[in-house]
């Protein structure tokens, strides 16, 4: 998208069950009404596809990695992502985007599956995985955090993929104001709370065009269809369905793309008013 090229770097597919643990709403029923989701999007028994990757953005010669996934080899309480084997790094390297050219890493928020590769394995600790960046998030996500009553699987997250970052020196706090932060040339933090309370989403400009990376601002796109459908995680549900329509609504009928950080393939799409709600129209393969 004009200067700009993103890259989806693919970790994993998540499994059958995990989208009506997170998306409770999404009933095999309100499902069966978007027939749009299929084959895509649900397969044919209304299960939810979702998906784990990164996006690898090149922006002016600045190398971005947003979000870092579940990570390889963690000690996690989700099953399916406890000692997580993927090729994610090599995927990375294959795209071009070695961990040591990596200028920032942007994290969308401080969840267990947004901030995994942060680090990997040197014998016995975690190191930083991209040793040569910045690693981005707001600052009231972190002061959300540091204030927070965390459980043991939440602390263990941050000992193994947020501390060892942060002490490295490499933990960068963006005070993101309400009409976004510019981060390098044309990318720009946008406050996306409800989710978590300093989430954000990554919005892309180059030469006219434009792209929208959503955090977990919208999971799945059956909010598109049912923007009120809200995330067992979400810490304020109702400032997040908020979040959602405004954001849904600065893309409809734009040209602008709306790239999902769990969609799984085709990923990247166009929203399109459907009513009184909304639609996704994967973007052609050759985008």
């Amino acid at each position: 998208m004009g200067d700009h090229t993103v890259r989806r770097i693919d970790e994993s597919a998540l499994p059958p069950e995990t989208g009506p643990w997170l998306l409770p709403g999404a009933t095999a029923d309100v499902v069966a009404e978007t027939p749009w989701l299929r084959p895509d999007f649900a397969d044919e028994e209304n299960v939810l596809r979702l998906a784990s990757h990164s996006f690898a953005v090149e922006a002016d010669g600045v190398r971005i990695l947003v979000d870092t996934g579940i990570g390889n080899g963690k000690q996690r309480a989700n099953p399916a992502w406890h000692e997580l084997r993927s090729d994610y790094e090599q995927r990375l390297r294959a795209a071009g985007f070695a961990p040591e050219s990596v200028d920032l890493v942007v994290l969308t928020h401080l969840h267990t599956d947004h901030v995994g590769w942060n680090t990997r394995a040197e014998g016995d600790a975690w190191v930083p995985m991209f040793p040569n960046a910045r690693y981005l998030t707001s600052r009231t996500e972190w002061d959300h955090w540091a204030d927070a009553e965390m459980d043991e699987p939440r602390r263990q997250m941050f000992r193994d993929s947020v501390h060892p970052v942060r002490e490295a020196g490499l933990l960068d706090l963006v005070d993101v104001a309400d009409a976004g932060t510019d981060i390098a040339p044309g990318v720009r933090l946008l406050p996306a709370p409800g989710h978590t309370p300093g989430q954000v989403a990554v919005e892309l400009n180059s030469h006219g065009e434009r792209a929208l990376i959503t955090g977990d601002s919208i999971h799945h796109p059956v909010q598109l269809a049912h923007p009120g459908i809200c995330s067992c995680a979400d810490t304020a549900p109702d400032l997040a369905a908020e979040t959602r329509r405004r954001l849904l609504e600065s893309l409809a009928d734009t040209q602008a793309l709306l790239l999902g950080t769990h969609f799984p393939p085709p990923t990247a799409g166009y929203v399109r008013r459907a009513g009184d709600t909304y639609r996704l129209v994967p973007a052609p393969p050759e985008h």
